[in-house]
């Protein structure tokens, strides 16, 4: 009940407006977001990469409804890229990309030029892109785009999200050699029809996508801040007898920082999801939504501040 509640209001322009001009939403923001600026995502990666990790990073941008902002974003994207490779930061750095900020939801066409374009600036900085997944209507047209870019672009990323009902199905698609999945639980509140509702459903959904993925020839990437599911990803790599190198722990920024250095100090590749630019809203709403503690984080930020 939550978590509808919250997604709710992430939908919701007056509860935005609300949260926005809070004082203490700085703070807040500031833990989970790096910043507004490509400056702030280069500090920011700076400082994870000399920590150890991998970095994956997020132009926030979903509420694109003309060609100029989908062009603007590609744009931002393509200097980002050449900065991460000028300041020597790939290929510790890639890129996630939501097609929905490319013009998807009304020119896939569009979405899939820009795409393009931002994987020519991923090869030319020596480094990867990561297509994100967002609700469940999308998930067909991502899939085929993602197809599309791999035939000249075959390191591109997918995201899939154990919570759909045909997620298994698709990771025993995408669990062929050289490609890369991100497996994670899911944040959009989704029908019963085609996704699962209970926390144990979907973690019983998660590790038997796990397990294909791990069982595959591709390169998994287990998204999860769960300690009962990092544990069986690395039971997993045991069974699965893949080491280190070929699969990565993901996670996000300013959540579990203490168990990323963990997982660093005993060798695995942990890859932190860094989102940064001026439209944080949504992604921090389902942030919230995703973990209580990521609400009682918030709900102390405020206490702290009357």
């Amino acid at each position: 009940m939550l978590r509808s509640v919250i997604l709710a209001a992430s939908r919701s322009s007056q509860v935005e407006r609300l949260v926005a001009t809070a004082p203490f939403t700085r703070d807040v923001v500031r833990r989970f977001v790096a910043g507004a600026t490509t400056d702030d995502a280069l500090r920011a990666t700076r400082e994870l990469v000399a920590d150890g990790q991998a970095v994956t990073l997020d132009y926030l941008g979903e509420d694109t409804t003309t060609p100029d902002q989908a062009n603007a974003t590609r744009d931002e994207y393509r200097t980002l890229l050449r900065r991460l490779a000028a300041a020597g930061l790939t290929p510790a750095a890639e890129v996630s990309v939501k097609l929905s900020a490319l013009g998807q939801m009304f020119d896939e066409q569009l979405a899939y030029d820009n795409a393009r374009a931002i994987c020519a600036a991923a090869d030319a900085a020596g480094t990867t892109v990561t297509l994100d997944m967002e609700d469940h209507t999308t998930t067909d047209s991502t899939l085929d785009i993602l197809a599309k870019l791999r035939k000249d672009h075959p390191g591109t990323g997918a995201v899939l999200q154990a919570y759909l009902r045909r997620t298994e199905s698709d990771c025993r698609e995408l669990a062929s050699a050289g490609s890369r999945v991100r497996l994670c639980k899911g944040a959009y509140k989704e029908p019963e029809s085609v996704a699962y509702q209970s926390a144990r459903e979907v973690d019983k959904s998660y590790v038997r996508c796990m397990n294909v993925l791990m069982s595959g020839d591709g390169y998994p990437m287990l998204a999860t801040h769960d300690p009962r599911l990092i544990a069986i990803g690395e039971d997993r790599a045991r069974w699965f007898d893949r080491d280190p190198g070929r699969f990565e722990f993901q996670m996000l920024y300013g959540i579990r920082p203490e168990e990323q250095q963990r997982l660093v100090g005993e060798g695995y590749t942990v890859r932190t999801y860094v989102p940064y630019g001026d439209q944080w809203y949504g992604y921090l709403m389902r942030r919230l939504a995703e973990r209580p503690a990521n609400l009682a984080f918030f709900g102390r930020a405020v206490l702290s501040k009357k």
